[in-house]
């Protein structure tokens, strides 16, 4: 019997591979109340759009403070296939880049010691990966009158992760009108460096990235 020899790093591009005919949800939650109101939509489609579901969410983030949620946050609200920097929009007009990721790199992010100072900066997270939020991520757009830059951040290798799947997207609805930059690990043939040291290391240096 064949079997996949990584059957546990659940890679996002392959299942994004198979998802240009709008024929699955790909998803990666970052907050218990997002997980919850997928779940019920995803019930409240399973007889108009019976597609099936995949949730991409890692173990690390079970017990983190910044992905709780309130009892309140449970009962009202709905699932949002984007969320956009709220901090951000206060100060919208001097936003020059948006960082967008999905995932548990937008905690890295937002614990850096560096979020605070870079105030030109917004991150969003891209919680719908497909089929792709192109709406959702146009009204975010439109929020930053002098925005510059557009970056796709993602920690997995610039050959595996989401990257390969919205880069299209995003030139297709930026339309040259901002420049779209990636930052991430270099094309690699393995999913990890195999050293936690060397990880460490190399998230450190894609957050800063981020915010130079």
């Amino acid at each position: 019997e064949a079997r996949d020899p990584k059957p546990s790093t659940a890679r996002p591009d392959r299942f994004l591979q198979s998802a240009p005919d709008i024929n699955m949800r790909v998803m990666n939650c970052t907050t218990a109340a997002q997980y919850f109101h997928l779940l019920r939509r995803q019930a409240a489609l399973l007889r108009r759009d019976p597609l099936p579901l995949v949730v991409l969410t890692p173990k690390s983030l079970l017990r983190h403070p910044l992905v709780a949620s309130t009892p309140m946050g449970l009962v009202e609200g709905r699932f949002r296939s984007v969320i956009d920097d709220h901090d951000a929009r206060q100060r919208a007009s001097s936003i020059r880049r948006l960082v967008l990721c999905s995932g548990k790199v937008y905690v890295d992010l937002v614990s850096s010691e560096r979020r605070q100072s870079s105030t030109n900066v917004a991150i969003c997270r891209v919680e719908q990966l497909a089929p792709f939020p192109r709406v959702a991520l146009r009204e975010v757009l439109d929020t930053y009158p002098s925005l510059e830059e557009v970056v796709w951040l993602q920690e997995e290798p610039e050959n595996m992760g989401s990257w390969d799947w919205v880069r299209g997207q995003l030139e297709e609805l930026l339309q040259e009108r901002l420049s779209l930059r990636y930052i991430g690990r270099m094309r690699n043939a393995s999913p990890s460096e195999g050293s936690a040291a060397w990880h460490q290391i190399n998230q450190r240096k894609l957050v800063d990235e981020a915010f130079t």
